[in-house]
């Protein structure tokens, strides 16, 4: 793997807090501090101004510094400053103690769908779980890599490419997910020969393959790579076989 050259330290917009900012604003001699500098840029932001317009005011003449770390996080500074101004958010100018944080919700899972099928809303509910919990997704996917790692051998040996099998193992893995959640005796190993095809194999929930459907679309049209028509046509057959052996998989059905 090739590795890019030693270009520095990265430019990060990034607002330290006033004690950090007056300092660098009295080096570079500014007669402001950041109360004043936040004041103009509050002032700015109303009349459609830009950083570019406000920033140069804060100085008498251009400023200068020895050391060109400082200038960096000068600005670094500003236009960290200039960020939060313009998200609107709040600027703590002193150095008291912080507010506590108020206490993050704990997110629920959905409710499960056993002994029936999954509805359209318990997809819905379990997909937003899987994205916003990040702790839940983890421990899902030790579960998927472990249990289903024949199903992922021979998906390995589909012959795809990194686009396909990325969207493929994502796609499967989801779909183990909202059965663990669903079903709460669990899954077994699902038959890695599923993928080559099982007439026997019951068809799994039209909801489940709906949300195959939609996230194959997504990933045919998606901006940066999209998926070949040949391969989606490949994927589609391997993820709904997969679906199909998961399904099949339940314990105590």
């Amino acid at each position: 793997m090739s590795r890019s050259k030693d270009r520095g330290p990265d430019f990060i917009r990034q607002f330290e807090g006033a004690q950090t900012l007056d300092g660098l604003l009295e080096l570079a001699g500014s007669p402001c501090d950041t109360a004043e500098v936040l004041e103009r840029m509050r002032q700015a932001r109303a009349e459609g101004d830009a950083a570019s317009d406000v920033i140069p005011t804060l100085f008498a003449e251009e400023p200068r510094f020895k050391d060109p770390e400082l200038a960096r996080r000068l600005y670094q500074n500003l236009l960290g400053l200039w960020d939060a101004v313009l998200e609107g958010k709040a600027v703590r100018l002193d150095d008291g103690p912080r507010p506590p944080r108020p206490k993050k919700e704990r997110l629920q899972p959905p409710a499960p769908f056993h002994p029936g099928e999954p509805s359209a809303e318990f997809v819905e509910a379990a997909w937003r779980y899987l994205e916003d919990d990040d702790k839940a997704r983890t421990r899902l996917m030790h579960a998927y890599e472990n249990r289903q790692d024949g199903l992922l051998g021979a998906l390995d040996a589909a012959g795809l490419t990194d686009e396909g099998y990325g969207v493929a193992r994502h796609l499967l893995f989801e779909l183990h997910a909202m059965l663990e959640l669903g079903w709460p005796p669990g899954l077994t190993a699902a038959q890695a020969a599923a993928l080559d095809g099982d007439p026997d194999a019951p068809p799994a929930p039209d909801t489940l393959q709906a949300y195959v459907t939609e996230a194959l679309f997504e990933a045919e049209h998606d901006e940066e790579h999209p998926l070949a028509p040949e391969e989606l046509a490949q994927v589609r057959t391997l993820v709904r076989r997969g679906l199909a052996a998961l399904w099949r998989a339940r314990k105590g059905r």
